[in-house]
């Protein structure tokens, strides 16, 4: 029977309101794609943010470079967010993304620790080679290092001091010589995977590290290159303020002499004015004062005591306190609950900064420290790597607008997570959560400044949703969240501002 016969009218009808039909799902199906779409964007973080004409642009640049790094990721399958960093660096280095990324101003390093901002070759190649610097081995065949003269007394730990400078006269390769003390300063390896089978080994190397190497950067005429040295990389990574965990050790003189904690502060305080009058747009540093978790009661007591001292005596320097460490094999944070309180029931206002968060064991005693941060108040959390298995606390948090300080290569070196697009902040950056970006112990993971970091979370954790306002609100994130002053806030954010809209030109101003 033909369709166009009388009785064929009823079957064309239904005919054409199916045709109707299909047109109308497939243009809603379309439309309510779209919106949900926009509503996702509109989550994530920087979402909500309006670019001008010229970073519209600049973004155009950037995300085609973006995207093309991706696409040839996904063919040969090396995608560097997905491999280890030790394994990853010369891709990234070699990324025009990573190359963008370094130009770029990004405000404010938030989460750093004293003696891991500056690369080792430095200590290396300048400290190691000063006068009167001894080293030994120590019977558990760790390196130790000591500056005196004469010779310092020798250590339990100790078999004898070496002094450096004729131990090198003898040898034939000191190139060899030199590259095998980078390796103890610095966890890089070829083969991480197999160097560091478990988290324990890479802990105890890592801690190892900062046991070697402190009896060079505590060493007075040191620490204060140091510092001065630290900043100095930050700053050529467009770096403009950091705030510095530092557990203030005795810093010594050639003779022996051993200063304050009050004498450390003062000369952080003295270096950083140092640095701010030779650099142009440097805005300073703030301590955190910090002590290990694996502490008993009443050490953690007396630390919370001298970090209120501090903090009275330094107010412009000495930010609060945190706890560092392991977070594994330390104590919880409720285990110090009694040496917690004690600003509060004095009615002292001591920000804390608490690490918590950094494990994979769900639902310990460990994993809960998120909650006792919350509960504190800690001002930031420090990693707050398990926080989406949290709902409460990311809600409370959230109404309290207490943000994460996310260091993606530190989690991934350490063992966290493997592959950096599974980390749990892209969760947090699709949702919008309030997070900053830094970079824990750059030196000790073979990182420099931020852009390393930046670059993982921008192409790993962001993947292709993240653009040039995931950027931006991060990077304003940085000085938002930091403890300046409000006045100062406002003074920094005009600061970054400026080096933002001279950044954004450049970017504009990229040939296609």
């Amino acid at each position: 029977m033909l369709v166009g016969g009388p009785s064929g009218r009823p079957a064309f009808r239904s005919l054409l309101l199916v045709v109707v039909m299909s047109s109308c799902s497939a243009t809603s199906l379309a439309e309510e794609r779209k919106q949900l779409v926009m509503r996702e964007k509109m989550m994530q973080i920087g979402g909500r943010l309006v670019l001008k004409k010229e970073e519209e642009l600049a973004n155009e640049k950037l995300m085609a470079l973006k995207k093309a790094e991706m696409k040839q990721a996904m063919k040969t399958q090396q995608f560097p967010p997905s491999m280890h960093f030790f394994q990853a660096k010369n891709l990234i280095e070699k990324s025009e993304v990573f190359n963008i990324l370094k130009k770029m101003p990004k405000g404010a390093a938030l989460h750093v620790h004293d003696f891991g901002i500056l690369s080792m070759d430095w200590l290396v190649s300048n400290v190691t080679y000063r006068p009167h610097c001894h080293f030994c081995l120590t019977r558990n065949g760790v390196l130790m290092f000591k500056f005196g003269h004469p010779t310092p007394p020798t250590p339990p730990e100790c078999l004898e001091w070496i002094l450096l400078e004729k131990y090198r006269q003898k040898l034939q390769n000191v190139t060899e010589f030199d590259s095998s003390l980078l390796r103890n300063f610095t966890l890089m390896t070829k083969d991480p995977e197999v160097t560091y089978a478990n988290q324990d080994i890479v802990w105890s190397k890592f801690e190892a590290i900062f046991f070697t190497i402190s009896g060079l950067v505590h060493y007075a005429p040191v620490f204060r290159d140091y510092i001065f040295q630290g900043l100095e990389e930050f700053y050529q990574d467009n770096v403009f303020y950091l705030e510095l965990r530092a557990m203030l050790f005795p810093v010594y003189e050639l003779n022996g002499t051993v200063h304050s904690q009050e004498w450390a502060v003062r000369t952080y305080t003295e270096v950083a004015c140092m640095f701010r009058k030779k650099h142009p747009g440097f805005i300073g540093i703030k301590l955190i004062y910090s002590d290990r978790r694996f502490q008993n009661v009443s050490v953690i007591t007396k630390s919370v005591q001298r970090a209120m001292m501090l903090q009275t005596k330094f107010p412009r320097m000495v930010a609060g306190f945190d706890l560092v460490g392991r977070e594994d094999t330390g104590h919880c944070l409720y285990y110090y609950k009694e040496a917690l309180m004690i600003p509060a029931l004095q009615g002292f206002k001591l920000p804390y900064f608490f690490h918590a968060g950094e494990t994979d064991w769900q639902g310990t005693s460990i994993d809960r420290n998120l909650l006792d941060a919350l509960i504190l108040n800690s001002t930031r959390v420090g990693h707050g790597f398990a926080l989406t298995k949290h709902p409460a606390v990311w809600i409370d948090s959230w109404k309290k607008d207490i943000p994460i300080e996310v260091c993606p290569i530190s989690n991934q070196v350490l063992k966290l997570v493997s592959d950096l697009r599974d980390h749990p902040a892209a969760v947090l950056m699709a949702t919008g959560y309030p997070m900053v970006i830094s970079s824990d112990d750059p030196a000790v993971f073979g990182a420099k400044g931020l852009s390393y970091d930046f670059y993982e979370a921008f192409m790993g954790i962001g993947g292709m949703a993240a653009d040039l306002r995931a950027l931006k609100q991060l990077a304003m994130n940085s000085i938002k969240y930091s403890v300046l002053l409000d006045i100062e806030k406002k003074a920094a954010m005009k600061i970054w501002e400026e080096k933002w809209n001279d950044f954004v030109a450049d970017l504009a101003r990229r040939p296609s």
